[in-house]
């Protein structure tokens, strides 16, 4: 017998469907019930690739005896944070009002009928440990509580509510008056906090925070500030060297547990990859480093290889576990190496991915990791470093063909708008710039399907499965994907794309800004009425929202001269400035947007014949640019928006505006490049 939860289009749910609790997804069906029969409702909200949520679910869900007090005393509601990011937002932020306590999940929310949350916390184990206690005794407690203190809940109930309105930040009194003070704020705190030995910002559990990292390379970019550029750079190698990187099949996994990176929660989630792979195509442009041009193709290979659906989106995630063990997928101990490996190679990987150390990992055995670099390797051998090179490459190979026979983790194949705009971003940035069409050709795939299957009516839908797009997209959705889409634009230009982020930028000033106190809701104007709508300023394991459509509507209305885009820009900086001033380090995606306001980014728009400004891009492109545009329009385009609507000559003609300065036209490539970038005609250390 299955559950309702069958007929959802989320892995989540579905994983849930032959449980024995009586499940509903969230809806009007579950909600109506809970207020005819004055039940309180247990909501419990996870993800597929969520190792703790599997085990609560071993432990609990799957019982007979924890169902059936389950069913008798409550409606009990299931959720997928990823499918619903609005519900999360609110009872993560429910839930740490309620206990003083950070969240995550599983998130285990007892509520009273009109949805308001009176108890809760997040992993309980069937049987009391660890000073938890057991879930069947404590939802006996939670019963026995709402039988008999009602007004004592309805009186937390209304103070809750009143807490959720303070988390909105308060409409600005005067005209903001912006200062640079804070860009440097921001590298103050971040240094404050910044691991100098092993990177990364705070001690363990460590994230990649790769938001951060991206405003440490621009304001380094923009002001030559050699710390925040250092302390950047040192993140992303230490990263790249640690096992929180799976070393054969590349990508990166959420987290690690330690300060060292070395031993990471093995889900691999889509959403922080794609910025760590433009980010490390920074890296790489920046400095020319091999190991990190290294992991760049590895994350592009990966997301090509495993990740991109054969309709062109891309999916959300692959499980910690396999075999209901977490790691078991990507572990190794050194005799199952060995015996697929000669005794050269084996001595070369076995120096060069530490199995020749003491184990790393649970049962004795080995995570990947780089414990020492190969030129090391090969002076201490006396061979040549080509020759180590080649031996660890066909160590490799073998590994990962050995691996690949494993039984693999589950994959959650739900394509969400968001996740695949930050992805559709590092391929597009990573394509351009090292030169790889077939990751650009990915990228506008997974434009294309969106497109195709998830905008309907002049609106997006949040995720899409199984040919099922459904749910109001959110505030992420729209900026993220207007975002990527002015990113793909560089890569290689579609007056499709273009007409598509301006549709874009249009229903965010239309069904989500603030237009009385400025910035924009997590949530449209016309989405369902829950007990709080959220205006996140604060940078997360993703990006702000509001960052990002700052960010991206201020690009567009410098690209097309809108004064609307800028002004709703304006209006949300304005809104989030003194929150800003006073944590900076927790904005740095407002920060960015901050630093183009002060100073616009330089656009440059090539005009030529199909197929004759490669040249020009190549050699723009071999340079690190945060503070650019550069749009490449070949051959004869109508339709386009009079802004780019450069005359077509014979040859390559550019032209470079900032802010509402023009320059006369150029065709020169040199001049060009001179003009752009006079202060080096050749890239920083960058690739040749």
């Amino acid at each position: 017998m299955t559950n309702r939860l069958a007929l959802e289009t989320s892995p989540y749910l579905q994983q849930h469907a032959d449980n024995p609790v009586d499940w509903y997804p969230w809806g009007e069906e579950a909600l109506r019930l809970a207020r005819e029969q004055n039940k309180p409702i247990l909501l419990s909200i996870g993800y597929s690739a969520c190792h703790w949520c599997h085990v609560m679910a071993h432990e609990s869900f799957e019982d007979a005896e924890v169902a059936a007090v389950m069913n008798q005393h409550f409606i009990n509601i299931k959720v997928d944070r990823e499918e619903r990011p609005d519900l999360d937002h609110i009872y993560q932020t429910a839930h740490y009002m309620l206990t003083q306590r950070s969240g995550g999940w599983p998130l285990t929310l007892f509520l009273t009928p009109d949805q308001t949350p009176f108890f809760g916390g997040t992993y309980f184990p069937k049987q009391a440990r660890h000073n938890l206690p057991g879930f069947v005794s404590l939802m006996e407690r939670v019963t026995e509580l709402y039988r008999t203190r009602q007004q004592d809940i309805a009186t937390q109930n209304a103070s809750l509510l009143q807490a959720f309105d303070t988390t909105l930040p308060a409409r600005p009194q005067d005209q903001a008056s912006f200062s640079p003070t804070s860009l440097d704020d921001a590298c103050t705190a971040l240094q404050q906090a910044f691991d100098p030995v092993h990177g990364g910002f705070g001690d363990a559990p460590k994230f990649p925070r790769p938001t951060d990292m991206e405003f440490l390379l621009r304001h380094a970019a923009r002001d030559g500030d050699h710390n925040a550029r250092h302390m950047a750079l040192h993140t992303l190698r230490k990263m790249a060297d640690g096992g929180i990187y799976d070393q054969l099949g590349g990508g990166f996994c959420r987290y690690s547990v330690d300060k060292r990176w070395t031993i990471p929660h093995f889900e691999k989630m889509l959403y922080d990859n794609g910025p760590l792979l433009a980010l490390y195509t920074d890296a790489y442009v920046l400095t020319g480093e091999a190991p990190l041009q290294r992991v760049v193709h590895g994350i592009a290979g990966w997301v090509m290889r495993e990740m991109q659906a054969p309709q062109g989106g891309y999916y959300s995630s692959l499980d910690a576990d396999s075999e209901h063990e977490e790691g078991k997928f990507y572990v190794w101990t050194p005799q199952q190496a060995a015996s697929l490996l000669s005794a050269e190679e084996y001595a070369i990987a076995a120096a060069h991915y530490g199995l020749d150390q003491p184990p790393n990992f649970e049962n004795r055995h080995w995570n990947l990791i780089v414990a020492q670099p190969l030129a090391a390797i090969a002076e201490k051998g006396q061979l040549p470093l080509e020759r180590v090179a080649q031996l660890l490459a066909s160590a490799q190979q073998k590994l990962f063909a050995a691996r690949a026979s494993r039984v693999r983790p589950g994959r959650d194949e739900k394509i969400l708008v968001s996740w695949n705009a930050l992805m559709i971003k590092g391929m597009a940035r990573a394509g351009r710039m090292l030169d790889e069409p077939t990751w650009i050709a990915s990228a506008q795939r997974a434009v294309d399907f969106i497109h195709a299957e998830m905008w309907q009516n002049g609106r997006l839908l949040a995720t899409c499965k199984d040919g099922k797009a459904h749910l109001n997209a959110y505030l992420d959705d729209y900026a993220f994907m207007l975002d990527a889409l002015l990113e793909l634009l560089q890569a290689q230009f579609r007056l499709a794309d273009l007409e598509f982020a301006r549709a874009l930028a249009d229903v965010l000033l239309e069904q989500f800004e603030d237009s009385q106190s400025g910035g924009f809701f997590f949530t449209s104007h016309d989405h369902e009425q829950l007990i709080h709508r959220p205006k996140p300023g604060h940078d997360n394991a993703m990006p702000s929202g509001n960052g990002i459509a700052a960010f991206a509507l201020q690009r567009l209305g410098y690209l097309l001269g809108e004064v609307r885009y800028l002004d709703a820009t304006e209006r949300t900086l304005a809104l989030y400035y003194p929150a800003l001033a006073r944590q900076p380090a927790g904005f740095t995606s407002l920060l960015m947007s901050l630093q183009e306001h002060l100073t616009p980014p330089q656009i440059i728009i090539l005009r030529s014949p199909p197929g004759q400004s490669d040249a020009w891009r190549r050699q723009l492109f071999r340079h690190y640019a945060p503070d650019k545009l550069i749009l490449a329009l070949e051959g004869e385009l109508a339709g386009l928006p009079e802004a780019l609507a450069k005359p077509l000559s014979q040859g390559v003609s550019a032209w470079i505006c900032q802010g509402t300065q023009c320059l006369p036209p150029v065709d020169d490539c040199q001049k060009l490049l001179e003009a752009c970038f006079p202060t080096r005609t050749s890239p920083q250390n960058g690739p040749p």
